[in-house]
């Protein structure tokens, strides 16, 4: 028996291929660093370099929003030219480098903010880039080690998912633990740096790991190794797949045109009286880069009618995925200041940091991940099992569900602060949503993208979340301030005036209800049509 025989029948035997748990741990480390930077990034905004709540919202919805834009170009640079592996270490290299840049910005600012906000916008610069190149690699990697139509995709991408979570309940436990520090009641500013440092510490972690162990493990079924730079040299078969790959000057200049034209609609619609180079340019930019990159794409001459279908499929299912990330990443902003401000956190004797009450969703990720793994095996089996896009219609409603009951909650509070626990319930509706949509989402981008476009396809999918994130920190900038009603002075979002918490709430209740019906409705009809077979 040959050494690539005797692997594919390991790989047959086994659960999963050892590569999964290799990429795992690598995300687990990576996003430990993400979410605990995370974690502190809208409290450290505002109370260490003085920015207003709904600024801090704004630059959170902006920094996630780029960093997830940015995934289209990390896609490309791999495809092309430098291959996954070397994607995620120039990654994990960069986002080390900007938290040890937000560690030098929490510092610094008691000598000066000026120099504290030019090593902030450095260190959210490197973080952006850095996540760029490691997001889509990973996960397209995850898609390489199991042959095409292998049933356990599905699995291993909910198992890859809790390696997400395992890192971010790691990373929002530790971080504000040591970063957002209170003593009799008053914040420590200056432990926001140790916050950072971990965060950063974490990031060379999980880089060396990879490092070492990238070439034992990561390996397709038949033992060739995955996610390596692409030679088209090498075969005559990957220079056809090179020429497939090839868009014309004339499609990238009319790309280009439609990305500029909508950037400066989305300018013009956006544009307020107070002006914020975040919100007025870099979310038209979010917002026009998706639409524009669909044109790119499907003038690739090569594209079959099926592939060109099932990708129409990847957009339409990405427009509703925007509404879920929008209202999801409230956590980091308006949900994290609700908790800090109007929510009581002691919680069996312990009084919670503000900034770790959103880890209850990595907490409930861990629990639940293989249970929701094997009851979607279990209904396959049954052959009851609903297909991706209805999956993620189910995801859109629990999540609307939880924003339901926590407006219940605060309807007739008055002055009394929000019971803590209350805020746990609505974490884990949203979970039960996240694990609905985001695993079974990537796994369906690695079903229904082709080849040639597979890591691309991954950053198209990303630009999903950048658009919600970018309308995350629209939506979270219209949470009211607490002294609201004595003002009188009320945000509004389209002519509806947020007076109060319950507003707030409702907002997303109706915004994610009435998109999780259309694309249930969606889901059993023409979208089950164009993926052609898959579900």
């Amino acid at each position: 028996m040959t050494k690539i025989d005797q692997h594919t029948m390991n790989q047959n035997t086994s659960s999963h291929p050892k590569g999964l748990y290799v990429l795992y741990s690598t995300e687990m480390w990576e996003r430990f660093n993400f979410y605990g930077m995370r974690a502190l990034l809208s409290l450290f905004l505002v109370n260490a370099l003085a920015y207003k709540q709904n600024e801090a919202s704004i630059i959170y919805g902006g920094f996630l929003g780029l960093s997830y834009l940015t995934t289209m170009l990390g896609g490309y640079i791999s495809d092309r030219y430098l291959g996954n592996r070397n994607c995620i270490i120039l990654g994990g290299i960069t986002m080390a480098i900007g938290q040890l840049l937000l560690f030098g910005s929490a510092s610094t600012f008691m000598e000066g903010v000026e120099t504290a906000n030019i090593f902030m916008w450095s260190g959210l610069l490197f973080l952006i880039l850095g996540n760029g190149f490691f997001k889509p690699n990973i996960s397209s990697m995850v898609g390489q080690l199991y042959a095409k139509g292998d049933s356990r995709l599905d699995a291993a991408f909910t198992i890859f998912y809790m390696g997400i979570n395992t890192g971010a309940l790691l990373g929002m436990m530790i971080c504000p633990w040591l970063g957002d520090v209170k003593v009799d009641g008053v914040r420590n500013l200056d432990a926001f740096k140790w916050g950072f440092l971990a965060a950063g510490s974490a990031m060379m972690i999980g880089t060396i790991t990879f490092y070492f162990l990238k070439n034992k493990y990561l390996l397709k079924p038949d033992g060739q190794a995955v996610g390596l730079a692409p030679d088209f040299n090498k075969t005559q078969e990957s220079a056809e797949e090179a020429d497939k790959a090839d868009f014309t000057n004339k499609s990238i200049g009319i790309t280009l045109l439609i990305f500029t034209s909508l950037v400066y609609l989305f300018h013009i619609l956006f544009l307020s009286d107070i002006a914020n180079p975040i919100k007025d340019w870099v979310y038209p930019v979010i917002y026009s880069a998706g639409i524009s990159l669909a044109f790119l794409i499907m003038t690739d001459k090569t594209l079959t009618s099926i592939e060109r279908q099932r990708i129409y499929v990847m957009y339409i299912i990405s427009f509703f995925v925007i509404f879920f990330w929008s209202a999801y990443e409230q956590a980091g902003s308006s949900l994290t200041f609700i908790a800090d401000q109007q929510t009581d956190l002691n919680f069996f004797g312990i009084e919670l940091p503000p900034s770790s009450v959103q880890n209850a969703n990595s907490f409930f990720i861990i629990l639940l991940a293989f249970p929701f793994s094997w009851f979607w095996i279990w209904m396959q089996k049954k052959g009851i099992e609903p297909n991706s896009p209805a999956k993620q219609a189910i995801g859109l409603m629990l999540l609307a569900l939880g924003y339901l009951i926590i407006a219940i909650q605060v309807k007739d509070l008055g002055s009394q602060k929000l019971g803590v626990a209350w805020l746990f319930i609505m974490y884990l509706f949203h979970t039960m949503g996240e694990l609905c949509l985001s695993p079974i989402g990537l796994s369906l981008v690695a079903k229904l993208a082709p080849k040639r476009f597979s890591s691309l396809l991954m950053g198209v999918w990303f630009l999903a979340n950048a658009a919600g994130y970018a309308l995350a920190g629209t939506l979270g900038a219209l949470l009211p301030p607490v002294n609201a009603i004595a003002s009188g002075q009320f945000p509004s979002f389209l002519g509806m005036e947020i007076k109060n918490l319950y507003d707030f709430f409702m907002l997303f209740v109706i915004m994610a209800g009435i998109a999780s019906v259309l694309l249930y409705i969606l889901a059993s009809g023409p979208l089950k049509k164009m993926m052609h077979g898959i579900r």
